[in-house]
Order: C-alpha cells, then structure tokens, then sequence
C-alpha cells in the first residue's frame, strides 16, 4: 500500500536570539533554544516524506503571527527537489480578550500573507486560572475565532480539562482542535480520568485532535509500549476522520528525533486509516486546499 502524502499538523519556528520565551523556563529548555527555522523543518521533514505542515504559535505576540505568516508565503529554496513545499497554514495568535477581536482577526486575515491563517491558539495551559477559558471575555474571544471561519486549537493540560470540555459543549458552531491529545501524564502512568475525558470529547462533533506531543508527557526512558495504549485509545474514540498527525517539533527533539515520532505515530495507526491521519483530516479542518 502506498503512503499518503504527509502533513504534518504541529510544528513550531522560532529563534530565542530574536525573542524571549517565557514558557521556556530552565536548563530542561536548553536543547530547543537557538534558530529553528524553516530550511532547517523542511530539510528534516522532508527527508521522511513531509510534504506540507501546518506551523502553530508558541508566543502570545501577534509580531510572532505575522512573522510566520510572512514565512509561510515566502518559502525558502533548497537545494533539492524533494522536501515539502512551504508552511501550508498557520495557527497564530491574537488577544482573545480584546474587546475589538473580531476586528484584529480581520486584520490579521487581510494583512499581506493573512489568507494562510488557519486558526488561533492560547497557552491557556500557563494561565493561573484553570477556568480560563470559561471567561466570558474569553469566550466572546473564541465564538469571533470561529465566526471568521477559524479553528481554534486548544492547549491544555489536566487541570484545564473540565473548561476545555465545557467550552467545547458552550460553542458547538466553533470548529476545535485539541492539542497534543491533552498531555496525558503518561510518565505517571496516568489512565483515568484523562480517558474518559476523551471519550467525552470525541463525543461532540465539534472536536478533533492531534496525535502529536506524546512523547514528551512520557518517562525519559520511555518505550512504544508506554506511549502507544493512549494513542490508540485517542484513535478509538475519536475515528481517524477526526485525528491528525503532529510532529510538536522541535518541542519533541527533548525526548525523541523525528523519526522516531513518525514512526510511533505510523505504529499506532492502522494503514488503512494513514490517509486522514497523516493528511487528510488537517487538509480537511483547517481548509488546506
């Protein structure tokens, strides 16, 4: 059986000469700290058969948005032939909270390279507040998001869970996609109640997910048998028509090369479902065309 053309729905640029990252809070962040950028994803990539991606913010900075936007219009020349054509989306970011959001969606949309937006994200993992996304600010903030036709990606972890599900069920007409399968704490071996959330999630037809980030939520001597129950089960409850392929790169060089997240995914889904995980599910939620 012939492979799917890949997509590869999360992944990450960044440079920390040229900005700070606040999330990045310690010697743990040392190895991810440098240029990360596009000739160096799609070199990498593109030797595993990546032929498009979707680049996600990691900084609460509109600057960031427009700079990946610039970059994902803009694409590099390599030297060969065969790796991935340019960033085919971006999910970025704006002030959720602003009281005129929908007209700093519209500006983002409408800027130069703005038709390659795709979505808006949050680190509403880092917020204090576990409710966070329940805000009614917030929540005017996430129906604007979908009132442009935007997916919003959700980034949470345990303790955002329940406003995570809430916000899903308050907003059926806003497209959501969940990050990183919800970092499930498989270093702790952590079932229960991370899988019936799922179970939950996949419930509402507004929802999909990324099979993406696992590796980095396990132990630092993990094995596939560790990590492959919980991608599963996030195949089972969700259908493949409803889960995506994302590398986290370069997040995930903190626990494992490329290959061998490609690899684990490819491991954990069954061939006749790599279509829609590795490509046809993202091309579909986030209107890659």
């Amino acid at each position: 059986m012939s492979e799917p053309v890949l997509l590869d729905a999360h992944h990450h640029l960044w440079d920390t000469e040229l900005r700070d990252y606040p999330w990045m809070d310690g010697p743990w962040a040392d190895p991810i700290r440098g240029r990360f950028d596009v000739a160096r994803y799609t070199g990498l990539a593109g030797s595993y058969g990546v032929r498009e991606s979707i680049v996600v913010q990691a900084l609460q900075d509109v600057a960031e948005t427009y700079d990946l936007l610039f970059t994902a219009d803009n694409p590099v020349e390599l030297e060969h032939g065969d790796e991935p054509g340019p960033v085919a989306g971006v999910v970025g970011w704006v002030d959720l909270t602003a009281p005129d959001v929908a007209d700093r969606l519209a500006e983002v949309r409408e800027s130069p390279s703005g038709r390659l937006l795709v979505g808006i994200r949050a680190l509403a993992q880092d917020d204090p507040d576990p409710r966070w996304l329940l805000r009614p600010d917030v929540l005017r903030g996430i129906q604007a998001v979908g009132a442009a036709g935007l997916v919003y990606d959700l980034l949470v972890r345990p303790p955002q869970a329940d406003a995570a599900l809430e916000v899903a069920r308050r907003l059926p007409e806003v497209s959501f996609v969940l990050d990183h399968a919800g970092k499930p704490d498989i270093a702790g071996g952590v079932w229960e109640p991370w899988a019936a959330w799922i179970t939950s999630l996949a419930a509402l037809p507004n929802v999909t997910v990324k099979l993406s980030g696992l590796v980095t939520e396990a132990a630092p001597e993990w094995k596939p048998a560790d990590i492959l129950p919980y991608a599963r089960h996030v195949l089972d409850s969700f259908g493949a028509d409803r889960v995506m392929y994302g590398s986290d790169w370069p997040v995930c060089t903190l626990a494992a090369s490329y290959e061998q997240v490609l690899e684990l995914a490819r491991e954990a889904v069954p061939d006749g479902d790599r279509d829609a995980v590795f490509g046809g599910t993202a091309r579909r939620v986030y209107g890659i065309r």
